[in-house]
């Protein structure tokens, strides 16, 4: 004969009184520690610390969230997190939030609006004071703005939206690509081709366009069968390179869309028996890590995007605290890196 065993009753949640009682203090003090408020005495805080960890308490933060009618987080939505220009952006606005007391709530779009929906309806669950968002490719700005609502203040980076009037922090962008085509117009180049990113992009738009500015300003014409489309990353730009010759025939240089694209395609070159910086010239877009690290160093727009991320993060630190003050719109500068990988002399 069996015995039917009995239901396992469920672990009642333990609560701030529980703790309270069993470090023989006040409810008041144990939230005191659990907001990190400097007012508790060292030894009181060791103690109710202690009695935490041993009755394994959990905090709820969202409903303190919405008891104070404030949140501690700030989400931060980027376009692609491979890049490793966003690692260091993401890196900056960590930084600067964790700084204020804020934590960070990542998600990745890897450049799907799908994604993007899908990454945003699950963060405004989490009620964030703000968010940072690097819009995905394809972006409905007014679709955003409702998915988001009125209440979240939002800072858009890098990427233009239209319908949508949230602050908004951009790089120099076409300025930056006309300093490129200068750097390589100065070492007597005149066949220079734009490489890579997507023309429906605001970046690439810009960046296009600071081309074309540079060459006209020499009296040359920017062929826009030299205007090579690819995906910013390394495989598809190595895996575009025969394009670029194909539809850019006598190209001797390029400027590239970012850096991500400028190393694939130096790794396509190298595929095809062509010597970066010897036989052909070619510049970036950002300043990775990596860029000076190439084989050879790669010439780029330095941009700094550890502190385009502690920007982006002040800014919307502003805009959370003051909710009505006028929409602002700043441009982050950009400095010509000169390099090997262009065939310039470097000092």
């Amino acid at each position: 004969m069996t015995t039917a065993r009995k239901p396992r009753a469920h672990r009642q949640a333990v609560t701030v009184t529980d703790i309270a009682k069993g470090c023989g203090v006040s409810r008041a003090t144990v939230s005191l520690v659990l907001r990190g408020s400097p007012l508790v005495h060292a030894d009181t805080r060791a103690r109710v610390e202690a009695e935490l960890k041993r009755q394994r308490y959990v905090y709820n933060r969202a409903a303190a969230n919405l008891r104070r009618r404030t949140s501690s987080s700030i989400a931060l939505v980027i376009n692609d997190l491979s890049n490793p220009f966003f690692a260091e952006f993401a890196a900056g606005v960590d930084e600067a939030l964790g700084g204020e007391g804020y934590v960070t709530l990542l998600g990745s779009t890897g450049e799907s609006p799908e994604r993007q929906q899908a990454v945003l309806g699950s963060l405004v669950e989490h009620a964030p004071a703000g968010m940072i968002l690097s819009p995905a490719e394809h972006s409905d700005g007014l679709a955003l703005r409702r998915q988001v609502g009125a209440g979240v203040p939002v800072l858009v980076f890098n990427r233009e939206l239209s319908g949508a009037d949230w602050d908004f922090l951009a790089l120099d962008n076409q300025r930056g690509a006309r300093l490129a085509t200068e750097h390589l117009l100065s070492l007597g180049h005149r066949r220079i081709a734009f490489f890579g990113g997507h023309a429906d992009s605001s970046s690439c738009q810009q960046r296009r366009a600071g081309h074309a500015e540079a060459m006209r300003a020499a009296g040359l014409e920017a062929d826009p069968d030299w205007l090579v489309e690819c995906s910013p990353t390394r495989a598809e730009a190595a895996g575009r390179t025969g394009e670029l010759f194909e539809r850019a025939p006598g190209a001797t240089a390029a400027v590239c869309y970012n850096d991500n694209v400028a190393l694939g395609l130096m790794l396509g070159l190298g595929a095809r028996g062509v010597r970066p910086g010897a036989e052909f010239a070619l510049t970036g877009f950002d300043d990775i890590t990596e860029a000076a690290l190439s084989t050879p160093p790669l010439t780029t727009l330095a941009v700094q995007p550890r502190e385009c991320g502690r920007h982006a993060a002040q800014l919307l630190l502003d805009r959370v605290r003051e909710p009505d003050a006028p929409v602002k719109r700043v441009v982050a500068p950009v400095r010509l890196v000169v390099r090997g990988s262009s065939g310039a002399q470097v000092p």
